[in-house]
């Protein structure tokens, strides 16, 4: 479950060495940006506004941040990125479920919320397999937004652009897909077009910053002021409305509450109709079987613990606070009420395709010791049996933290 710009394990960075009319009087800081990021030329055009009305001189680094492995950038490589290659990175995604807060790094206020959609495209020729599928992006917040879909087939491409794709291409129904991804994709096909819906989720909602090292982090007030007097001048408005989330879809609390409409039209993507997306477009997993809480054992938690540390905390943090994917502790993840996870969809999830290096690939039983360990870590109290790959499996219980579970 890694952050948007998965696809920094694409080839190639797309920002070029451009100079940002740099001073002769001090040296220019190193902007960097995610290799293949849909936002890339957002972030190049934010970084090169910001930095001048901050009298900053600044030049964007072609290589500074490293393709990372099949399991994504870990924080440890960022802020060794941040030391050693670049002095920013602009297009960081922070989110309330993965906000690299522990690390070293210290961050701008965002300048674009960019968060995770719904996408289909009205009029594509379906096949009749495609009917019933959804496109994700693989090991990013889409695959786990999109596996808490009912009684569907999952198509898991390797980038957003294939996502899109995808449904452009009638090889399935919708997709969930950071919106980012669909504008680019817009951009470079202006025939295609898209209805879009909030996908309803903790882990939809993103915001795009400035991420600053140990060298330049005295620069962060000067950046967020300069930010803040582009926005007060409309001008950040201009720079970013292209890429901003249609007003119905800027937040699954306000789409909640929205009226119904299908006329909205931003850039060739028409808003879909909000009463159909209530009628079932996002769903909780249904798994059948008790809702009692699994019972797990103290020891195992321990083992999985550890397990966990091997294999999960690179992205989801030492801490299950999230880094480059998702928290696994909190109320984003297991809140006090109205869960839109069960136990038995997160194991199931977990079993399947985690961890992304590996996916699926570790034993039944260890990834029933890592759901013991997270169960633990959200309130749930250990009770004298064993919790087993099946028991995990079958629980529909909805994952809500607390006290004296």
């Amino acid at each position: 479950m890694n952050h948007p710009f998965h696809s920094i394990r694409a080839a190639g960075m797309l920002a070029a060495c451009i100079a940002l009319a740099p001073s002769p009087s001090e040296a220019a800081v190193k902007i960097c940006t995610f290799p293949g990021s849909p936002s890339a030329a957002l972030d190049r055009g934010v970084a090169q506004a910001v930095f001048a009305r901050a009298r900053i001189a600044a030049t964007f680094v072609a290589d500074g941040i490293g393709e990372g492995d099949d399991d994504g950038v870990s924080l440890k490589e960022l802020d060794r990125t941040l030391a050693r290659n670049c002095d920013v990175i602009a297009g960081f995604p922070r989110s309330a479920v993965a906000d690299a807060a522990d690390s070293r790094m210290r961050f701008s206020r965002g300048y674009l919320r960019a968060g995770y959609v719904s996408i289909e495209a009205p009029g594509a020729e379906l096949k009749a397999a495609a009917k019933r599928t959804i496109a994700a992006t693989y090991a990013s917040p889409a695959q786990l937004i999109a596996v808490q879909q009912q009684d569907v087939t999952l198509d898991l491409e390797n980038t957003s652009a294939a996502t899109v794709e995808a449904v452009a291409n009638g090889r399935a129904q919708r997709a969930i897909v950071w919106y980012p991804a669909v504008v680019a994709y817009r951009n470079a096909h202006p025939e295609r077009s898209f209805a879009v819906a909030p996908a309803d989720s903790p882990y939809a909602d993103w915001q795009l910053t400035f991420a600053f090292g140990d060298k330049t982090a005295a620069l962060r007030s000067r950046i967020d002021d300069a930010l803040a007097s582009l926005s007060n001048e409309g001008r950040l408005q201009a720079l970013t409305k292209p890429w901003s989330l249609p007003a119905q879809t800027a937040s699954a609390a306000r789409y909640l509450d929205a009226p119904s409409t299908s006329s909205f039209r931003h850039a060739g993507i028409v808003l879909a109709d909000m009463n159909a997306a209530r009628a079932g477009r996002v769903v909780k997993i249904a798994n059948e079987g008790s809702i009692a809480p699994p019972s797990f054992e103290q020891a195992q938690t321990t083992h999985g613990k550890t397990l966990y540390s091997s294999a999960c905390a690179k992205c989801h943090g030492a801490q299950l606070q999230g880094v480059t994917a998702p928290a696994l502790q909190g109320p984003s993840f297991a809140p006090a009420s109205n869960s839109h996870l069960t136990v038995g969809g997160i194991f199931n999830y977990m079993a399947t395709n985690m961890p992304a290096d590996r996916p699926g690939k570790m034993k039944d039983q260890d990834y029933a010791d890592i759901m013991a360990f997270l169960l633990l870590s959200n309130g749930y109290k250990p009770g004298a049996s064993k919790m087993t790959a099946d028991s995990a499996r079958a629980s529909a219980l909805p994952l809500n933290a607390g006290p004296g579970r």
